[in-house]
Order: C-alpha cells, then structure tokens, then sequence
C-alpha cells in the first residue's frame, strides 16, 4: 500500500518552498518597518534637541522665553505623580488578582468581573480622564492637584497590572500551594509566603511596565485641565502641577506660533524617552533578580 505519493510531492515542494520564503520575507518587512519608523522618529528628536538639552533646560522653571525655559517643575510633578499611582496600583491590583485567583469561587460573577477587567484595559486613556475630572476633580474637589491626576492614572494602568498579577499568580506552580497546606499552612499563609514571592517576577514586570505607559499619557491629563503655564513647584499632592507629557502637548501646539518651541518639546521628549528606558531597565533587572531567587 503506497502512503506518499513522491511524484506529487516533489511538484508542491517547489510551491511551498517558494511561499516559505515569502512569509519569512513578509515578517522581516514587517520587523524592518517598525524599526524605521523608530528610527526616523529618534533622529528628528535628536537632531531638533541638538543644543537645547542642557543642564540649564532640566534646572530652570518654566519660561515663555525659550531660551530660559526649563522642565524643573515638569520633571518634579512627574514624579509626584509617579508617587501617587505607584502605591495605589500595586496595592489594588495585587489585591484584585489575589482575590479573583485565590479567594473567588468561579462562576457567572467571576467571569463577569473578569471579562469586565479584560474589556476595561482596552478602553481609550480620555475616557479615565472623563471620569477622573468627574469623580475626582469636581465630586471630590480636588482640582487639578497631584492626588487628581494621580488616581485618574492609576484606574487607568490598573487594569493592567490586575491581568498581569493574574497571570504571575496563576503561573506558580500547583505542587507549591499543595505542599504549603500539607505542612499545616493556611490559605493566608501559603499567600504570603508562597505564591507571591514566586509570582513576585511577573508581577513587578507588570507593574513597572503599566507605570512606563502612565508617565507617558496625555489625554487623561488634558481631559482633567492640567495646565502648562508658569505655575509654583509642587510641594504636596495637594498642589497644582504640571508634567512631561503636558509640557510636550502645548509646546507642540504653540509651535506654530514659536518655531523654538518645537526644539523644546523635541528636549523634553529624549528626558520623558531616557526616564521610560530607566523604568524598563529597572522591570528587567528586578525580573532576572526575582527569576533567580524563586
């Protein structure tokens, strides 16, 4: 009985040798477009910021000259930021996943939360910024402080770190928890001790990356009234404040009216471009560090 016949096999081999390479092809187009895109956009950057990065610009307060015009307070309410919607994310999105993977029974309601958290990630970053100037800016009375735009900012990355929790806490390995209840653990127990120091890797990836996409968001910030004009240095979360991504939204827009705003944005761009690279760094280092202690 005869399985293959050679003959026809040997007439498509040339047909799908030829389709091989034309998907191999295809996916390198594909790669080489994404980096040529970058690239063009890291050399207009560059060569726009060529004389205008300086100590001075990262030291100086903002100025309608722009020959003074520095991102001091940019660069600190960015950060003031970043300590409002670190501790809130990490501390609410731990907690979610922790439940929905350890303590919720599955059913209706947990896949109703569950595709409801999915969905929510995908939402456009304005619409946080709508129900934050709703909830936070005009309930709450909160204004356009640092608290403002800094719990805008965590329910929109939350989602985020929630899936990714969920999927660190889910790849530990069952043997661990069965291991920790048949020494007498409890549920709590194995929890503390067990699966997040094992799902600590991806979770912190998680968290640091959904932290990088926070820094680097306009709309929701438009949307709440951050402003970008000559306002003091925060000294609290419960000062007005400015941040890289506003400053770079309106000096773009006044462009068109002054051609040196353009270099400015162009400075602050390469500063927010360093501070997402640093933050990534940091995700990885702490990603290998945890990998290789559990």
């Amino acid at each position: 009985m005869k399985y293959i016949d050679l003959d026809t096999v040997n007439k498509r081999m040339t047909t799908r040798i030829l389709i091989n390479k034309l998907i191999k092809y295809l996916f390198l187009a594909a790669t080489l477009f994404g980096l040529i895109v970058l690239a063009v956009l890291l050399y207009r950057v560059f060569v726009d910021t060529i004389g205008w990065l300086n100590f001075d610009f990262l030291t100086n307060r903002l100025s309608t000259i722009p020959e003074n015009a520095g991102i001091k307070g940019a660069i600190t309410g960015t950060l003031w930021l970043m300590l409002i919607v670190g501790p809130v994310t990490m501390i609410l999105g731990v907690g979610t996943a922790v439940y929905l993977e350890e303590y919720a029974k599955r059913g209706r309601l947990h896949s109703f939360i569950q595709t409801n958290i999915n969905n929510l990630a995908g939402v456009p970053s304005i619409v946080f910024g709508l129900l934050g100037l709703t909830v936070f800016v005009r309930v709450f009375g909160f204004g356009t402080s640092v608290i403002a735009g800094g719990l805008t900012m965590s329910l929109l990355v939350l989602p985020i770190v929630v899936v990714a929790a969920q999927e660190a806490i889910r790849s530990v390995p069952g043997f661990l928890r069965e291991a920790s209840f048949g020494m007498g653990a409890t549920k709590w127990q194995t929890i503390k001790n067990i699966v997040l120091p094992a799902a600590l890797p991806g979770i912190l990836t998680g968290t640091i990356l959904a932290l990088s996409r926070a820094i680097g968001e306009t709309a929701p910030l438009v949307a709440l009234g951050i402003p970008a004009l000559l306002i003091p240095i925060p000294g609290s979360i419960f000062d007005n404040f400015t941040a890289l991504p506003m400053q770079i939204y309106y000096w773009t827009l006044d462009s068109v009216l002054v051609d040196e705003y353009a270099n400015l944005a162009a400075a602050t761009i390469l500063v927010l471009l360093v501070i997402l690279f640093l933050m990534n760094s940091v995700a990885i280092i702490l990603r290998n560090k945890f990998q290789k202690r559990y």
